[in-house]
């Protein structure tokens, strides 16, 4: 049997912004679904963090997810097992009040797992492990333990393992829990990695600056040999331009609609030239531009790689600024209290 495997989907995102939901419904419509009717898909294993806001959902959010995603999949008469991850958990420390299992009650194909749970996938008897967290943790052990299933699907948080291309993860729990599956695949981190038998599938698209360049996208997983095929997302959302005297009579801005756009200025030595630029750029109506000056990193480059500056979002920023702190301090504990709180400021409206 096949099955696909999806994780860390984050419907609501950015604010229910449009423009993102606009770039995720392309994704679907052109790649997603085609896949699952060209592999005969009858089951998709979401791995957790369905929708973005632990703590509501805007209502134009959720009406996008039913109407462009859910009622397709029930129409197509897909299975869906939806894991519980730390965004769809409302309480940090309770996986019980969880939005899939109170958004999606009326979807008989949906199935929700709010705690360890064996679950047979075709002939293939699996461990499903959702968020793992202090009201959970003790009875998860066991279950892990005492399981006979030879893979386990879930949202967990490893330490080891990169979140991004440029921060890896200290804290979390160690995967030699693990260690006596063939096979453990995980969502929360959006970055695709792997080590031993642990592999982190990364999430379908672009949704932060720390993403870009990085492949996105979904997977098929054969039950039978355990051979995971990645489904890529080719659409992108995040774009760099180097501007270098760039002439903009010949640069095609269309590509560029409906995107987010970092406008790397190298060379300018004609304001004028430079205006025209960045005018053909807005004309072809991107979603969003930074414009980054070469004098904002002046002896930057000489000692650094330019991809990393100029991909780095805030959380990044902060990360690496306090590995490079010289404090006596529990850093990776540290990274964890400031991602729960730059997490819950991005949730505020």
């Amino acid at each position: 049997m096949k099955v696909a495997i999806i994780t860390d989907q984050h419907f609501g995102c950015r604010k229910n912004s449009k423009v993102f939901h606009d770039y995720f419904l392309r994704f679907y419509n052109e790649i997603f679904f085609p896949t699952l009717v060209e592999e005969k898909i009858t089951a998709v294993v979401d791995m957790g963090d369905t929708f973005d806001s632990r703590k509501g959902i805007d209502f134009s959010a959720l009406y996008w997810a039913k109407n462009n995603y859910y009622d397709i999949l029930e129409k197509m008469g897909i299975a869906v097992h939806t894991i519980v991850g730390n965004h769809t958990a409302y309480y940090k420390n309770s996986n019980d009040v969880n939005a899939v299992d109170l958004l999606l009650r009326e979807y008989q194909n949906v199935t929700v797992y709010s705690e360890a749970t064996e679950v047979k996938l075709g002939n293939l008897k699996t461990l499903f492990v959702p968020w793992i967290n202090q009201e959970n943790e003790k009875k998860t052990y066991n279950i892990i333990e005492k399981t006979s299933s030879k893979c386990v699907l879930g949202h967990l948080e490893l330490r080891g393992f990169n979140a991004n291309k440029f921060v890896v993860i200290e804290h979390g729990y160690d995967k030699e829990i693990f260690k006596k599956f063939s096979l453990v695949l995980s969502g929360h981190y959006h970055t695709r990695s792997s080590k031993e038998n642990v592999r982190y599938l990364g999430n379908p698209y672009e949704m932060y600056w720390t993403d870009v360049d990085d492949t996105r996208g979904f997977h098929i997983f054969d039950t039978e040999t355990l051979e995971l095929k990645a489904v890529n997302n080719p659409f992108k959302m995040f774009y760099k331009i180097l501007y270098e005297d760039t002439p903009h009579q010949t640069f095609d801005a269309t590509k560029y609609e409906n995107k987010i756009v970092k406008l790397i200025i190298r060379k300018s030595s004609n304001s004028k030239k430079l205006d025209k630029f960045v005018e053909k750029l807005y004309t072809a109506n991107i979603a969003e531009l930074k414009i980054v000056q070469n004098t904002d990193f002046e002896g930057y480059y000489q000692t650094s790689n330019d991809d990393e500056i100029e991909s780095e979002d805030t959380m990044s920023i902060l990360n690496r600024y306090i590995c490079d702190a010289e404090v006596d301090l529990d850093k990776s504990f540290i990274q964890g209290i400031i991602q729960e709180i730059y997490q819950e400021a991005c949730e505020m409206v």
